[in-house]
């Protein structure tokens, strides 16, 4: 198993792309903490985790806030004895609709969970990881960041911006072992699906989106938990400030 005796914590595991990622690092040997701010959604993966025969413990929290990133070291120190990797994947969006239409409050939202999150996650992992002598950082950004498009602005921005700081962050810390890399998918079967659509999520509408993935579908929680998998391995051992894109063709 490619994480055997790893333990990890995956933030926004209670459904889409961190469900897939838990469930996966689970079957490979790894001890999960499973956050996510649904209480019922997080419960129910930890709980399926255990049951198929893995190691996990739900740990609820809102990754926007410092303490929150504090009590996930915490829980994974506390129940597992160690970290190893963390996956920040929690994120979400405003509605695709013109830039002039999204509030202050919608922007103050999307910035604070998907990359204010990120400077609160190195801030509790990072003097952890410098201690321990070495450890991994995933942050699942998207291609939003790579090829933006009109909709979506602002979140297109908190994505590129996670994209860029993972990349400095894989320089500051690379000479103290500590690699870190990004994940980037297209559009997926998530909770946030119908939200980035700016639309009903139809078989019609699904079409207009799909037109621009050469491979002609949407990805999906293995696709991106495949790609979390081999960069949290040892396999990637010599990979750091990649940004992966997991996106059937979507960024050529």
């Amino acid at each position: 198993m490619r994480l055997q005796d790893k333990v990890a914590v995956v933030t926004g595991a209670g459904s889409g792309f961190g469900e897939g990622i838990a469930r996966t690092f689970a079957r490979e040997g790894a001890a999960v903490i499973v956050n996510d701010l649904n209480v019922a959604a997080g419960e129910r993966v930890s709980a399926e985790i255990v049951a198929a025969g893995g190691q996990a413990v739900f740990v609820h929290g809102d990754v926007s806030r410092e303490g929150d990133h504090v009590t996930l070291l915490e829980n994974a120190v506390t129940h597992f004895g160690k970290l190893d990797i963390v996956v920040n994947n929690a994120g979400t969006t405003h509605r695709n609709k013109p830039l002039l239409e999204v509030t202050e409050a919608e922007f103050d939202r999307v910035y604070a969970v998907n990359v204010k999150s990120i400077f609160w996650s190195a801030r509790a992992m990072m003097p952890y990881f410098l201690q321990r002598g070495g450890g991994v950082m995933i942050n699942i950004a998207s291609t939003a960041g790579v090829r933006p498009r009109p909709g979506l602005v602002w979140y297109n921005g908190s994505k590129g911006a996670v994209i860029t700081a993972s990349k400095a962050m894989a320089a500051e810390f690379g000479p103290h072992n500590i690699r870190v890399n990004c994940v980037n998918p297209v559009i997926g079967d998530t909770g946030l699906t119908a939200e980035f659509m700016g639309v009903p999520d139809t078989p019609e509408n699904r079409q207009k989106f799909l037109a621009g993935i050469p491979l002609g579908r949407f990805s999906t929680p293995q696709d991106v938990a495949n790609a979390c998998l081999y960069l949290a391995s040892d396999d990637a051992n010599f990979i750091t400030g990649v940004c992966l894109e997991v996106d059937g063709g979507r960024c050529i």
